[in-house]
């Protein structure tokens, strides 16, 4: 049974996770003047790819450790999608793509996006039909504070667009996992986690996703 519609299981990705970036409007256009500058020097034409190595999979309530060398994380708050036989995804499940904080998001270096546990998985998925993925809004705090709220509906490409884009140069395969993509703060960065923080993500309908922020090795 896959895991994903199983309500008495927890969920865990079972295939490849990839994040789609630069999908939210507020950080599109905070970058649209860095666009044309070299090395890509235009916007780009199809949806920014990433993807999130089995090493980084924490699930929710467990603890994420942060390298002794960084003093805080980015915290990436993401709606994503898993997929089923069919190419098609059948269920939605809280994630936290976890960074180290770096310039560039066109090509984002593995080393600071692949770190091992660097990725909250919520505990349970829901299934396609009980969400409306464009409309879903995240509430990210951390130590209870609130400091971000993620609106799917101001994303650059909608769900379903984002997926036919991709759809034109690769095929999922069942279980892999797509992340709708994160929102960055009006200044540009990221929520951030230091070491003792404790981040939640919640939505309407699922159960939220926990992880507290421990020291790591060098």
């Amino acid at each position: 049974m896959n895991p994903s519609l199983n309500s008495d299981a927890c969920y865990w990705p079972q295939g490849t996770v990839y994040g789609a970036l630069l999908n939210f409007q507020q950080e599109w256009n905070l970058r649209a003047s860095q666009m044309p500058e070299a090395p890509y020097k235009g916007e780009p034409k199809a949806p920014v790819l990433f993807i999130k190595t089995a090493n980084t999979f924490t699930a929710s309530g467990a603890s994420i450790a942060i390298p002794s060398a960084v003093a805080d994380v980015d915290i990436g708050a993401n709606l994503a999608w898993v997929f089923g036989a069919d190419a098609k995804p059948v269920a939605c499940v809280l994630v936290n793509d976890v960074s180290i904080p770096h310039e560039s998001y066109y090509r984002p270096p593995v080393k600071f996006k692949c770190v091992d546990g660097f990725l909250g998985v919520g505990s349970k998925a829901l299934g396609i039909a009980q969400v409306k993925s464009d409309a879903v809004v995240l509430t990210v705090k951390v130590n209870g504070k609130e400091v971000q709220r993620v609106n799917y509906a101001d994303t650059v490409r909608k769900s379903q667009t984002l997926l036919a884009d991709i759809a034109e140069f690769m095929t999922f395969q069942e279980g892999d996992v797509l992340l709708l993509g994160s929102d960055c703060l009006p200044d540009g960065k990221r929520p951030r986690a230091k070491v003792g923080d404790v981040v939640e993500i919640s939505a309407n309908g699922f159960d939220t996703l926990v992880n507290t922020f421990v020291g790591g090795a060098a």
